[in-house]
């Protein structure tokens, strides 16, 4: 008893003490953290919290290699929203890369452009580009808009309008230097990414000698990475009105310096349904007389006149009607086929009529994925370009064609809008299409900048009712004939086996 008695008294006192211990362990604990809230800053010194995240593990051997895991954790998590609030820090860290200024070699030649008195810088580009003689349009408007006028042009793709108006821009901004440059001053909307990056390609072919940073934004790309370019400073800012809006709203751009305002292919804006997106943008800009506004569109409806009055100030209309809708260097030729005769005719072009780049039309998606299907199956070079191609890839599509590493996109009319790539020496309607004005858009991507150019049309029982509004439409008969006996016998190759592996879009709808 007495034993039990002495163990029981003895388990008290040593419950009593512990409790004691814990107490002063976790006063000091408190007294330690108090000071901590009030003042966090002082986790700069994490010698000094050790001791009491030591004490909350008495048992563990391993405290203090556990202890010191977590602290370095709970120090970078603290230390990540204060550098993420040093907004200047943190922009510097992926600013880009300074501007690699190109040197000029050689003497200028710039042709009839000297005449217009641009800077040396410009001219030089003008020369390395092989610029001389003036285009119709680039001729009339030029002397206009470099003196700061509003105009509205009409020319179609393809006359030197693109050239036209970056020239007058990038003059103006030449010849008005800013010391501190930060936004945008020209800003140039194009209705689709394959026309936004081809202004911004040229924009850049022509500031290639000077300090001036040119910038595109576009859907269906990484916002962050346009954001960042967009975050240093840009003096030509090429967009689609989409993403320029989704900048604008988010508050990573601002218009309220731009200078020039350029709307290219302002009719297809309208079509396309962006015409709302356009006029929230100009609002967002210098009023009219504060800054000087180009329209230029294939067509001067009423509707376009209209827009014309609220955005410009006294404007300059000037149109420029091509000698023919369609150019006399593009042969035209109908075929008159039936069945898989449009297979047989194709195949033989390919391989007899020296395609240097061939560029095929379809009417629907999934009739552009059977037959891009159809041609690498059998081990021709080709892509395809519709409306569920991934804009990365669509642009490494382009690249490629335009650099002559790949032969032949097969597309639809909405993918192929913005296509400008010279020296496509085959245009294909795999497909009449069923408006007039398509027909010309497709054929005028070949016979460009004084090259010959073929454009052939299969017309089979469901496309052929259309020829004889195309001949009114253009204005001239085309020749219709019907497949030679060499392209109707002759046997396409077969199947590779085995067979490539093709990255096949998913169709979302047939057009």
């Amino acid at each position: 008893m007495l034993k039990k008695l002495v163990t029981k008294i003895f388990k008290k006192s040593e419950s009593k003490d512990t409790e004691t211990k814990t107490d002063k362990v976790e006063s000091k604990a408190a007294e330690k953290e108090a000071p901590k809230k009030e003042a966090p800053k002082k986790e700069a010194a994490p010698r000094k919290e050790a001791a009491p995240r030591k004490e909350q593990n008495p048992n563990n051997d391993n405290a203090k290699s556990q202890d010191s895991k977590p602290r370095n954790s709970q120090d970078s998590k603290a230390r990540k929203p204060q550098h993420e609030k040093k907004s200047p820090s943190h922009t510097e860290s992926h600013k880009p890369e300074p501007k690699v200024v190109e040197k000029f070699e050689g003497e200028i030649d710039a042709g009839e452009f000297e005449a217009f008195n641009f800077p040396e810088i410009l001219n030089q580009a003008i020369t390395t580009l092989g610029f001389k003689e003036c285009t119709p349009i680039q001729k009339e408007s030029l002397p206009l808009t470099l003196q700061g006028k509003d105009m509205v042009g009409k020319a179609q793709t393809g006359t030197g309008k693109t050239a036209a108006f970056l020239l007058t821009a990038i003059n103006h901004i030449l010849n008005n230097p800013q010391q501190q440059k930060t936004k945008a001053r020209c800003l140039v909307l194009a209705p689709t990414r394959e026309l936004a990056i081809q202004i911004h390609k040229d924009a850049e072919d022509f500031c290639r000698y000077t300090d001036l940073n040119c910038v595109a934004i576009f859907g269906g790309m990484d916002y962050k990475k346009q954001q960042r370019a967009v975050g240093r400073s840009v003096d030509i800012l090429v967009a689609t009105p989409g993403r320029l809006i989704d900048f604008i709203k988010r508050g990573d751009i601002s218009l309220r310096d731009i200078e020039i305002l350029i709307i290219d292919e302002a009719d297809r804006m309208l079509d396309m349904g962006f015409i709302d997106d356009v006029r929230g943008i100009v609002y967002k800009c210098p009023e009219p007389g504060k800054r000087q506004t180009l329209l230029f569109s294939a067509t001067l409806n009423d509707k376009i006149l209209r827009l014309v009055e609220s955005w410009q100030k006294d404007p300059v209309t000037l149109e420029i009607e091509p000698e023919s809708v369609v150019t006399d260097l593009v042969e035209q030729v109908f075929y008159m086929v039936i069945g898989d005769q449009k297979l047989q005719c194709l195949h033989w072009m390919i391989e007899h009529d020296n395609v240097e780049r061939m560029l095929i039309f379809t009417n629907r998606k999934d009739e552009s994925v059977k037959l891009y299907k159809h041609l690498a199956l059998r081990g021709i070079k080709c892509a395809l370009l519709s409306g569920d191609i991934a804009q990365n890839k669509r642009i490494r599509v382009l690249e490629d064609f335009r650099a002559g590493s790949l032969p032949i996109i097969v597309a639809t009319d909405v993918a192929a809008r913005g296509i400008h790539v010279d020296n496509i020496s085959h245009v294909v309607n795999y497909d009449l299409p069923y408006e007039t004005e398509n027909y010309v858009h497709r054929i005028g991507r070949t016979g460009r900048a004084g090259e010959t150019g073929k454009a052939v049309s299969f017309a089979d029982e469901y496309g052929s009712y259309i020829i004889p509004e195309l001949e009114e439409f253009i204005g001239n008969k085309i020749k219709s004939e019907m497949p030679s006996e060499e392209m109707l016998d002759y046997k396409m190759p077969a199947e590779l086996d085995p067979a490539p592996k093709l990255d096949l879009p998913r169709v979302s709808n047939s057009k």
